[in-house]
């Protein structure tokens, strides 16, 4: 699936409901109980990108592929969850298989349908979840360090890898008892390093999504709205908006009736492909594209990537005898109009092994067998 993204919450919250309209078909249950959701239900989305529609437009190919991005519909935690409540361990180990957390906050009232909680709270429901990741991690923390801690010669020496690893985990381990996440702890690089391999939980990158009910949409004031809002702005991490009935309806009409169904709205877009471009920023990565008559196809890489990793993206082949990469920005070509004309403007260059590959390249590698 390679990259995905978890959507946790409590029970009821509206997760599988965004799911379900995420994938465009029923994978997920959506019911009024909890865990109505005992596997992990995954989709993958295609992210949206009209510079690939314009150049396919131009190349006319067979085929026209766009990247992707994996979501993972997990059941809903509750309080306890890290010490085995609600079938809490196995939820918890699904979560560490993702590379980055979407949590939905209910912000919406429904009588319908019940709040585990009592009372619909953005705060606290976010609270209650990040408690339970952050005591997993805690308990990942402390097994780790036993052996660590058996490894690491008592007097020590400057460098020694067991020591060091075990500083790592203690300052982890302090911030986290200070209620801090280990995504927002004052780590460097090396102790980010060292932790990597526990795949912590709190380690992994966040949005929220603030799933609310029709009116809230047209009310970007609503207390509830506004309490989401502040809680992501502290943290420092993107919200989403996302009413989860109207993606469920949006998902069941025909191609033609969505645009006017969001108008009467008053929206531009679907909640969701905002969410799938929030997930795919958050992720860090950027696109580009290979075109040509067979095919136009979108790529994902980490930002930073250099062009022979980049070619090993398409095949492993390219990787190994990547001799050079032929690069032009997206936009220059379809204003251009054709690889012809752009190749005459000198919009064209030519990079070796140190070039960072940048969102929007459209590139032709080339290799060596």
């Amino acid at each position: 699936m390679g990259l995905s993204i978890g959507i946790v919450g409590l029970p009821n919250v509206g997760k599988s409901t965004l799911f379900n309209a995420l994938i465009g078909h029923a994978q997920a249950q959506a019911a009024n109980y909890p865990f109505c959701t005992i596997d992990p239900n995954v989709g993958v989305v295609p992210v949206r990108d009209d510079r690939l529609t314009r150049l396919a437009a131009l190349f006319r190919p067979k085929k026209t592929t766009p990247t992707t991005l994996g979501f993972v519909d997990i059941a809903g935690l509750v309080a306890g969850a890290s010490r085995g409540e609600g079938l809490g361990n196995q939820f918890l180990a699904h979560i560490r298989e993702v590379d980055a957390i979407a949590h939905v906050l209910r912000c919406f009232e429904d009588p319908d349908v019940v709040h585990v909680s009592g009372g619909v709270d953005p705060r606290g429901d976010r609270d209650v979840v990040e408690t339970e990741l952050m005591l997993k991690d805690l308990e990942q923390i402390e097994r780790r360090r036993e052996k660590v801690a058996r490894d690491a010669k008592a007097p020590g020496k400057a460098g020694d890898p067991a020591r060091t690893e075990l500083q790592a985990l203690d300052r982890a381990r302090a911030g986290l008892e200070a209620g801090k996440p280990v995504r927002a702890q004052a780590l460097g690089a090396e102790d980010r390093a060292l932790l990597r391999p526990l795949s912590l939980l709190t380690a992994k990158p966040v949005l929220y999504i603030a799933n609310v009910d029709e009116k809230q949409l047209a009310d970007p004031g609503d207390p509830r709205l506004a309490l989401a809002r502040r809680l992501a702005e502290e943290e420092g991490a993107p919200l989403v908006v996302i009413c989860g009935k109207v993606e469920a309806e949006l998902a069941e009409l025909p191609d033609g009736e969505r645009h006017d169904f969001l108008q009467s709205l008053g929206l531009e877009e679907p909640g969701l492909e905002r969410l799938v471009r929030a997930g795919y920023r958050l992720l860090g990565l950027l696109t580009f594209f290979t075109v040509g008559e067979e095919e136009c196809r979108a790529w994902t890489v980490p930002r930073g990537t250099l062009a022979p990793r980049a070619a090993g993206a398409v095949h492993t082949d390219f990787e190994k005898g990547f001799i050079r990469a032929e690069v032009v920005a997206a936009g220059d070509l379809i204003a251009c109009g054709s690889e012809h004309a752009a190749r005459e403007r000198a919009l064209v260059r030519v990079e070796g092994r140190d070039y960072a590959v940048q969102d929007g390249d459209v590139i032709h590698f080339r290799f060596a067998l």
